[in-house]
């Protein structure tokens, strides 16, 4: 099955109306800061902790901590939950390009990286990045994933961690399904980066996809968000 290029542009178009439904996070808009502000760079050690709920009926489901593990060729951040439990790695190849995620259901290796933030701290910053991905332990299975991101401003943003200055920005994102019978996969996210701490501070997403041949019944994935309790 290959993407249709004509229905992801035009999804990629609705982007800000899009995404912008998902967001239950608040921050109050800010001007961007002059100069732009230097992102923390990696070192071994830093930690970031984070609270992940469901978003619609505010549950906690999750404690989990982050930590910079190894910074060289490429960059491992090892996660756990608050019980001790290990969670998959976070592998990097550079500060900000992501070629494993955990954040999704299931763990994806990207080629090429992703970026984990905009290219660029500007408010009108957008770009559209095609790549392949394959679920961790089936490499030969390479499909694709169109990731369209786009710079939303700077915003105050106040979560358990504390207040931050964070750029807010927007990723909707087509993809092919492992499974042939699940087209039209969508995912949405509504992300807070704050350069001072080198990761984001807050970050929302869901998801959706249909049954081949069952037309016009849109499936809806689980809903999450995610709040910074504490970092280092």
């Amino acid at each position: 099955m290959n993407l249709s290029r004509r229905t992801f542009i035009a999804s990629a178009a609705l982007a800000p109306i899009a995404c912008g439904s998902l967001s239950y996070e608040h921050g109050i808009p800010v001007s961007q800061p002059k100069p732009l502000p230097a992102i923390r760079p990696p070192k071994i050690g830093q930690e970031w902790t984070y609270i992940k709920k469901d978003i619609f009926d505010g549950k906690t489901l999750d404690v989990i901590n982050e930590c910079v593990a190894n910074v060289g060729s490429t960059i491992t951040i090892e996660r756990s939950t608050t019980d001790g439990r290990q969670l998959p790695s976070e592998i990097q190849t550079s500060w900000g390009m992501v070629s494993t995620d955990p954040q999704w259901p299931r763990l994806l290796n990207f080629s090429p990286s992703l970026p984990l933030w905009p290219e660029q701290l500007s408010s009108t910053w957008a770009k559209q990045f095609i790549v392949k991905y394959s679920v961790a332990g089936y490499s030969d299975g390479k499909m694709n994933w169109q990731q369209y991101m786009s710079a939303q401003g700077w915003e105050k943003i106040i979560v358990p961690a504390g207040e931050f200055i964070a750029l807010r920005f927007q990723n909707l994102i087509n993809y092919e399904n492992e499974d042939a019978n699940k087209v039209d996969c969508i995912r949405k996210e509504t992300v807070w980066f704050a350069p001072e701490i080198g990761r984001w501070v807050a970050r929302e997403t869901s998801g959706s996809y249909q049954i081949q041949g069952q037309i016009g019944a849109v499936i809806r994935e689980g809903s999450y968000q995610w709040q910074l309790s504490s970092y280092k």
